[in-house]
């Protein structure tokens, strides 16, 4: 029987010496590479350089040391195979029998702002992913690790039976595939964003897992919660919980869309959000003003809701919030008197979120069985729009104010969607409908009295003119719409006859 060999090279030392002082312990001979060598050897480990297993000398400034036949036999060789075994032999061959290897640290490169294109493509690693594709392939006989929180385990095995099982050997191979298909992602996605391209051939994407869930958008279905490894800190994959117990499915879905909102403004803003639509909205002068707008906005449907802030969280703020129950409360920062007000109730959340990120160019992507849609995320703004008055009347300089805040919220609301606004907040929002007098009637129906001089947005253009005479109906004095229709005039002429300004975007912000 020959004396088992682990190969050690890895970029991430952590807990690697007293690892590896384990595997002496137990009679394992360790082999290793440049700089995982020597803070072995200072750590008094005895290391079999890989030079004298290869004998070869590692060239190229390191490039090349690990991809050699006696490093890669070592580790493929079958050992119920007499033939391998053989071959071994003859060409004075000794079995690799553990892996551990983590690989250069590309993510953390990239992630840098400083870096340089030739100094990301040098942390690409190409001898640590093919030993652990080798040895993973072999797992039969070869355990791999990548992951230093899976040594202490490993030792543990090995202190206790003397060999690590074949279905431990087989997870720590799946976990091995996994994390090289993550490593070659990133890669992958660095280059194409390098080159410009919008749209490959194939679309490879990865993300980390965060934490498990105690369930879905139901009880009785099973879910995760990952994030991507670069991605925007503005996200609540990135948030900071200061206070309350895990999130929920529905509440990270719900918390999103609630951020996304709130982003849309520069003024102290509030959101309101109940199953991913607003169901009040306020801005104001101050961020406690523009809570108290929200709250009006819609005192019903904002209980048990998410209200998201683009300020601090102040006392006068916190005051408020404390009176209703909510799930969430999020904001880019809390003072120490809003945080000790909020935390005394025990079912909050409170989430800090950065919200000074740059917007980004980015992707979404929406899963269907069996494929996933992607498209650019719906960026567009009013100042992005070929804002046009197409009615006789001109908007009044209110009403341009409640107009703009309609066509910031409409964005966000699933079609077909109409929202009310009038004094700096949301009066009527409808969601969802099979038609757009359908939410207009919701709409109008929720903010009774109130719809009289209000501006109405929505998220796609009038097919009839039926939803005008339903706004003209309700009190509605100003409209905002995409238009586009082939019977955009009907619509015109309706609300010329009914005293209605009309604003046309040429965008539109259909939301599934």
């Amino acid at each position: 029987m020959y004396t088992k060999r682990a190969l050690i090279s890895v970029s991430n030392k952590e807990g690697i010496v007293p690892f590896a002082k384990k595997l002496e312990s137990l009679g394992i001979e360790i082999i290793s590479t440049g700089g995982t060598s020597r803070v072995l050897k200072e750590g008094g480990v005895k290391v079999i350089g890989i030079s004298d297993v290869t004998g070869f000398p590692e060239i190229l400034d390191g490039r090349v040391k690990t991809l050699h036949p006696n490093i890669h036999s070592g580790l493929l060789a079958m050992r119920s195979e007499e033939s391998h075994m053989k071959q071994l032999e003859e060409h004075n061959i000794a079995p690799i029998d553990y892996v551990i290897v983590n690989l250069y640290p590309f993510k953390e490169t990239i992630e840098r702002p400083e870096t340089t294109f030739e100094e990301a493509i040098e942390n690409i690693d190409i001898g640590g992913p093919t030993m652990l594709r080798a040895a993973s392939k072999n797992y039969q006989d070869v355990a791999v690790v990548t992951d230093p929180t899976d040594y202490e385990e490993l030792v543990h095995e090995l202190e206790k039976h003397g060999e690590i099982s074949v279905e431990r050997r087989k997870m720590l191979a799946a976990k091995v595939f996994r994390h090289t298909a993550a490593y070659d992602a990133m890669i992958a996605n660095y280059l194409t964003d390098q080159t410009g391209e919008l749209y490959p051939e194939t679309y490879t994407v990865t993300y980390e897992k965060k934490q498990d869930l105690r369930y879905g958008e139901n009880p009785h279905q099973k879910a995760a919660f990952y994030r991507e490894p670069i991605g925007p800190i503005s996200s609540i994959a990135n948030a900071l919980q200061l206070h309350g117990k895990e999130l929920s499915y529905n509440n990270i879905n719900d918390a999103q869309a609630a951020l996304e909102m709130v982003k849309e403004f520069n003024q102290p803003a509030a959101v309101a959000v109940k199953h991913m639509n607003p169901c009040g909205v306020g801005v104001a002068g101050t961020i406690a003003e523009a809570y108290q707008k929200a709250y009006e906005a819609d005192p019903v449907s904002i209980f048990g809701g998410i209200v998201a802030l683009n300020e601090e969280v102040d006392k006068e703020t916190a005051d408020q919030l404390k009176n209703i129950f909510l799930e969430i409360v999020i904001a880019p920062h809390f003072s120490k008197e809003a945080l000790e007000i909020l935390s005394a109730k025990k079912n909050i959340r409170l989430l800090s979120v950065s919200m000074d990120e740059a917007p980004m160019d980015r992707s979404v992507m929406t899963s269907i069985y069996g494929g996933t849609l992607v498209q650019e995320q719906d960026d567009k703004g009013f100042l992005d729009a070929d804002v046009r008055v197409v009615t006789k009347r001109e908007p009044s300089e209110q009403e341009w104010q409640d107009l703009k805040l309609a066509w910031k919220i409409v964005k966000h609301v699933k079609s077909n969607a109409i929202v009310l606004a009038k004094g700096d907040k949301t009066i009527g929002i409808g969601a969802g409908q099979m038609n757009r007098v359908g939410s207009a009637a919701i709409a109008v129906e929720q903010a009774g009295e109130e719809a009289v001089g209000s501006a109405m947005g929505s998220d796609a253009f009038f097919p009839m003119k039926d939803t005008v005479e339903a706004a003209g109906a309700a009190g509605v004095t100003a409209i905002i719409q995409p238009g586009g229709s082939i019977r955009d005039e009907e619509s015109i002429s309706m609300a010329d006859e009914l005293g209605i300004t009309m604003v046309f975007t040429g965008i539109r912000h259909f939301k599934h």
